[in-house]
């Protein structure tokens, strides 16, 4: 019943958006990255017709703020006009910085997903790196009217409803929130899931002051196990979206690598951004720009690493932290970062949060960091103990809230602990990398995103809606 409501909701909308401009429908690409530490090939999968019309705001079809590793831009072929941009990174991008991609070449499904147009467009795909801007990698023309455009619509046994309604999906940020691993029996449990994780995030600045800038959906796709895959204990599940843990091998990190069910699942809701609950207690996430991001659904902290994996997901934010194994290696040398909240740059007339830095702040700026460094590094041995050892989550938690506690006693003591600075360790590296202030979610496990960062969430909601509507 609610699924039939829904679709009779988006028919008004886009009846009543049809006398003024009509609503196109959605156009994916669907293709292939394959590729090692030297090279990457794409080759295309299939061109699809999603179900729902374009959500996005027509009225804001450039990248404004790219801070992604790649960009893809649609032309129109007869007059070369740019019709679209959006910057994004990928699994792949992740991966080629890892030690496998030097041994083995490995293929990754992704897609593209713009206004559908009605003529024949080109769509180049670029990419950047720290030592050179945004470049051509692949090329594609595309004709909307070709017979093999998929238009099927996608089977789907589930259910779809909305969480949060504030207005017409092309003036608002559209929000979904999937599910995976949740029985049949289990739908109860989801809607109550969703609804924290919503109303943790909306709780959050600058969140809670755009909170009517959003509207929130949610699909919940049947799966006939409960729980997701956890290869590192021996747990294989076939769920979905195919959630699972050990991502590169980093115990925590779970996204799913089938893209096709994903996109196609995903197809049965208006979205722009997508963060995937499992139902699972174990600690673990994950966060791509542009991509999704993820987290567990049943643990202490699950609303913490909802908000954090959506800051990486949603404004391209850059983890601060610098003590925590990651899968991927960072650079070898201190370049300078595309996303906005972490530098390697010392100097205060070019910083790119300058404007905010106070005269009398020292830059770089004093904290305690050999204090935090001592009792971090000792903090990760028995984090990577408890894991060993296979104790139970409430273990773990435990441990988590003890180092909570510990580092507000520390950063509480500091002169400059509310001041916008230059604060030596992020980007995974504990020198030569500067975040702007002592503390935020992006560095440890507090509910407030710093200043910077609040920034580029709003920048973001701002390329995305019509604030006047």
């Amino acid at each position: 019943m609610k699924h039939n409501v829904l679709i009779i909701f988006f028919s008004i909308l886009s009846i009543a958006a049809s006398a003024e401009q009509p609503t196109p429908k959605t156009m994916r690409i669907d293709y292939f990255h394959t590729g090692n530490a030297t090279q990457e090939l794409f080759s295309l999968d299939e061109v699809v017709i999603e179900p729902k019309p374009w959500a996005g705001n027509l009225n804001k079809q450039i990248d404004t703020i790219p801070r992604g590793k790649y960009i893809f831009e649609v032309r129109d072929i007869e007059s070369g006009k740019l019709l679209f941009s959006r910057s994004f990174s990928s699994i792949y991008g992740e991966w080629e910085t890892t030690g496998e991609a030097s041994k083995v070449t490995r293929t990754f499904h992704e897609s593209l997903r713009f206004p559908a147009p009605k003529k024949p467009i080109e769509i180049q795909l670029k990419k950047r790196t720290y030592v050179k801007p945004f470049h051509e990698i692949w090329k594609i023309e595309i004709d909307p009217n070709h017979m093999f455009v998929n238009k099927a619509q996608p089977q789907f046994d589930g259910e779809v409803f909305a969480v949060m309604e504030n207005g017409d999906p092309a003036n608002k940020v559209d929000l979904l929130i999937m599910g995976d691993g949740y029985s049949v029996g289990e739908k109860a449990k989801f809607k109550t899931d969703v609804k924290r994780m919503s109303d943790a995030l909306f709780a959050a600045e600058p969140f809670k002051s755009r909170q009517s800038d959003f509207n929130v959906w949610a699909v919940l796709p049947n799966s006939q196990v409960s729980g997701v895959s956890r290869p590192s204990t021996g747990v294989y599940k076939d769920t979905p979206l195919q959630l699972r843990y050990d991502i590169f091998g980093s115990e925590r990190y779970m996204l799913t690598l089938d893209n096709k069910s994903f996109r196609q699942i995903a197809s049965n809701a208006p979205y722009e951004f997508v963060e995937i609950l499992a139902n699972t207690k174990t600690y673990g996430g994950g966060g791509i720009y542009g991509l999704y991001g993820t987290t567990m659904a049943n643990n202490d902290w699950s609303e913490y690493v909802f908000v954090h994996e959506f800051g990486h997901h949603f404004a391209g934010l850059a983890d601060e932290y610098y003590t925590s194994p990651v899968a991927y290696s960072a650079s070898p040398k201190l370049d300078e970062p595309y996303e906005p909240n972490v530098t390697a740059n010392t100097d205060r007339n070019t910083l790119k949060w300058k404007d905010q830095v106070k005269k009398e702040t020292p830059i770089p700026t004093t904290w305690d960091k050999k204090a935090f460094d001592e009792h971090s590094y000792k903090y990760q041995k028995k984090r990577a103990e408890i894991r060993k050892q296979k104790l139970p989550e409430s273990v773990m938690s435990a441990l988590f809230q003890e180092n909570a506690e510990f580092e507000t006693n520390l950063f509480g003591k500091n002169k400059y602990r509310n001041d916008i600075g230059l604060f030596e360790g992020a980007n995974y590296t504990a020198t030569g990398y500067y975040r702007s202030q002592q503390n935020c979610i992006m560095f440890t496990r507090i509910e407030d995103f710093c200043h910077v960062c609040s920034h580029a969430i709003e920048e973001t909601i701002d390329m995305y809606t019509d604030t006047k509507n």
